[in-house]
């Protein structure tokens, strides 16, 4: 099949891989992973089947791209940008409190994060990409406590809490007001500086 037929239909402009796994993450979001198909995604993107088997060999490598775009805006990104934009640790630890609250770009890494971890609950290759995102983001957050002077064993519980904490905070964002979910995370930074055994 010509490079122009394969790419798009006649008068449109061509569609890249990033194309189709949008389109595909966002059926996945919206629909649940049994509705990203080929057809459902040609029939949405306006062009034939053959533009997919254009840039994919199969579903299947669809799915392994959706995933791979993922941790790569989710986790590899994040942890390279958050490492490199300040020097001190406690403005990277504030960081990372800070990005359950950013707006909509927020909300909808929450949507597509829910949609993925349903998708792993059932799917292999799913499980795997997300337990090797959350073993990198909390392997990124032990950096931060290690190099705020914390021994390994703390860094490491100090690290899996944090965690936690923003997992559960970007999923139950309705919980609380703006103002209490920002008293919320200014108590987890403090409590996530604090020594154990010292009060106030």
């Amino acid at each position: 099949m010509p490079a122009a037929a394969a790419a798009a239909e006649p008068g449109r402009t061509p569609l890249t891989p990033d194309s189709w796994v949008e389109a595909a993450t966002a059926v996945l979001v919206d629909q649940g992973i049994d509705h990203v198909r080929v057809d459902v995604l040609a029939g949405q993107l306006g062009v034939t089947r053959g533009s997919f088997y254009w840039h994919f060999r199969d579903r299947e490598d669809l799915l392994r791209r959706v995933l791979q775009a993922w941790s790569e805006q989710t986790t590899e990104q994040l942890t390279r940008r958050l490492a490199t934009a300040r020097t001190q640790p406690q403005e990277q630890l504030r960081d990372v409190i800070s990005l359950p609250f950013r707006g909509r770009a927020a909300a909808k890494a929450a949507r597509i994060e829910l949609a993925i971890r349903a998708w792993a609950r059932r799917d292999e290759l799913a499980r795997q990409a997300v337990d090797a995102a959350d073993a990198a983001r909390i392997g990124y957050h032990r950096e931060i406590f290690a190099a705020l002077g914390f021994a390994a064993a703390d860094a490491e519980h100090r690290a899996f809490l944090l965690y936690g904490y923003e997992v559960a905070e970007s999923l139950l964002h309705r919980q609380g007001t703006a103002a209490q979910r920002q008293a919320r995370a200014a108590y987890v930074e403090r409590l996530m500086l604090r020594p154990l055994g010292s009060a106030g």
